[in-house]
């Protein structure tokens, strides 16, 4: 990625004159199947390039290039843009989930660089910006809103107006992110309006996060002046969003899947209000899956006109963040392009990237750097208080026969019940209950900023023996610890501590597995296939836990993530979101 987004007047030149057939190309693609974005249509078309741009589109029978490629038959698409994207959340750095996508024809992002905020402040911003530059892949990044996502729980730092603003003005910060303190937004609360005043000031566009709201409060949340919003689940609220004026993210990531229910809205009567997004996607779903392009396939599978599908992937996108020249093919834009041999199965035979060759037939072609893991800014973020059995486990009730709140977490959805059931009590302690698939839940602060530990039960793991442990876990990224054995869930903490965080499980004493994220405790510098095979051990050895849910340590993150509803369980212990409050664990009589 090159430091500066905007071609040069010696790049203008050229292209101008490549055009208007004064010299040659340094690229042609001849006999193509435009889909062109702007009117729907499909017509064979030649595209001729000049250095990193498209010089003409059309019936080009004179033009002359350096390089020409015979794509007779096959559809030339712009490159897709992923509108919404957590990157770390692929457990890799920018440079190895680029080495997954790219050559699927995703040609950039806009990465929301909210988890390793959450770490590490904006030298965590800075380090995703860093290591996005050189790469043959674009990542625009918005400003990361929530560091903390809320006051009741302890992040890694803060990130205040100032900082925001500050970052607004990096040349590749196309906006501000997603707000989800979304209450204190409908309040009218100053540091959130804050955040959108500094991105209006500087042209650049504020994202929305609204799961659920409606009426006369999604009109206050978006009257505040928020663009878009990627939360939605079901097909009214999408709708509603979409009448009221959001620019309506559909999601398909590896645990949220909303296509589905929201692809009636996914309609060329809706032009330019509809993009495509992934928010959260492991290495496994981005291997076996694709990136964004799944969503374009899906949508293409089910009938959504192909044109139209792939607008949502990228000239929409493009529209939404103002980026300039990007998201079609045509005369003056990047060329950022897909050869697709087979629309229906979205496969690539050739992309192009600001005008070079960049894969062929699904494999990569152009070099990609090495990432950073140097940068100290990033490194040995897990740093625990001291650690004891008692410490991770809930206090028992001290009515008998009280209940307690239990999280369960929804399968296929990140929103959580909120249970009353009454524990097991063992030696005047709480304990696992296997028979009722009840497991101990801990959050550690991780951090170095007070060491505090929430405690409590959850429904729905599985979980029969030993524990489970991730330094992953949305938004503030501390210790999230289940399991059927407390000194189990201790070993779990530590061995994280020594890996520099990961995700661990742990039976008997014994670690059986391990994935280390040295990055922030988030990301790996491995290969995106190596990540995904120890994500898979990992996995596999949860299973002979008695693990019965699938993903089980992406469900385990997101029971910290106190901006979700229902019942969540951060460092300061259990949280109402509803009632954004901390809560006991003994239900009042």
């Amino acid at each position: 990625m090159t430091a500066q987004p905007y071609p040069s007047l010696d790049e203008l030149r050229r292209v101008v004159d490549v055009a208007a057939g004064r010299c040659e190309g340094d690229l042609l693609l001849r006999g193509g199947r435009l889909m062109n974005v702007f009117d729907g249509s499909i017509e064979r078309a030649d595209v001729l390039i000049a250095g990193a741009l498209v010089a003409a589109v059309g019936d080009l029978g004179d033009a002359s290039a350096a390089q020409v490629e015979d794509v007779s038959g096959a559809f030339v698409a712009p490159g897709l843009i992923d509108g919404h994207v957590h990157i770390e959340s692929s457990l890799v750095t920018p440079a190895r989930y680029a080495e997954a996508v790219l050559p699927r024809g995703v040609t950039g992002a806009v990465c929301d660089p909210h988890e390793i905020a959450n770490v590490a402040g904006v030298a965590g911003v800075r380090w995703l910006l860093a290591g996005s530059r050189d790469l043959p892949f674009d990542v625009w990044v918005t400003v990361p809103s929530c560091v903390p996502s809320s006051a009741l729980e302890t992040a890694g730092a803060e990130l205040g107006v100032g900082e925001i603003d500050d970052l607004l003005a990096e040349a590749w910060v196309v906006g501000v992110a997603e707000l989800m303190s979304f209450p204190d937004v409908i309040a009218g609360a100053f540091e959130q309006l804050a955040k959108v005043a500094v991105a209006d000031a500087q042209r650049k566009t504020t994202e929305g996060h609204a799961p659920g709201l409606s009426g006369r409060a999604l009109q206050a949340y978006l009257a505040a002046g928020i663009g878009s919003d990627h939360e939605s689940t079901a097909l009214a609220e999408g709708r509603e969003k979409l009448k009221a004026g959001a620019f309506l993210m559909v999601r398909e990531g590896s645990v949220t899947r909303d296509l589905e229910a929201l692809m009636p809205l996914v309609d060329p009567r809706h032009a330019d209000r509809i993009g495509f997004v992934t928010d959260d996607r492991l290495p496994n779903d981005l291997l076996d899956e694709g990136g964004v392009d799944v969503l374009v396939r899906r949508a293409i599978e089910a009938g959504v006109d192909p044109v139209y599908a792939v607008r949502c992937a990228s000239w929409n996108t493009a529209n939404h963040y103002r980026l300039s020249r990007r998201g079609a093919v045509a005369p003056g834009y990047y060329a950022d392009l897909a050869v697709i041999d087979d629309i229906a199965a979205w496969r690539a035979a050739l992309v192009v990237r600001h005008g070079n060759v960049v894969a062929r037939a699904g494999r990569l072609l152009a070099p990609m750097p090495e990432p950073r893991t140097d940068d100290a800014s990033v490194l040995a973020t897990v740093r625990l208080p001291p650690l004891t059995d008692e410490a991770l486990r809930p206090s028992a009730p001290q009515r008998h026969g009280a209940r307690v709140r239990v999280i369960r977490p929804i399968p296929g959805q990140i929103v959580t019940e909120a249970l009353e059931l009454t524990p097991r009590i063992s030696g005047g302690r709480v304990v696992a209950d296997p028979e009722r698939d009840l497991a101990l839940l801990a959050c550690v602060e991780r951090h170095g900023r007070g060491g505090g530990i929430g405690s409590g039960l959850v429904r729905g793991l599985g979980v029969r023996r030993g524990a489970l442990g991730s330094s992953v876990g949305h938004d503030h990224h501390n210790l999230m610890l289940a399991g059927a054995d407390v000194g189990d869930m201790r070993l779990a903490a530590e061995r994280l501590a020594e890996l520099g965080g990961g995700m661990v499980v742990v039976d008997a004493g014994r670690v059986l597995a391990e994935l280390p994220l040295e990055v922030a405790g988030l990301v790996s510098s491995a290969p995106i296939d190596v990540v995904r095979g120890g994500l898979d051990a990992v996995e596999a050895a949860a299973r002979d836990l008695g693990v019965d849910t699938a993903g089980v340590m992406m469900t385990l993150s997101f029971l910290g993530l106190a901006v979700i509803p229902s019942l969540r369980l951060t460092d300061l212990g259990l949280v109402d979101v509803a009632a954004a409050c901390i809560v006991p664990f003994e239900v009042e009589a």
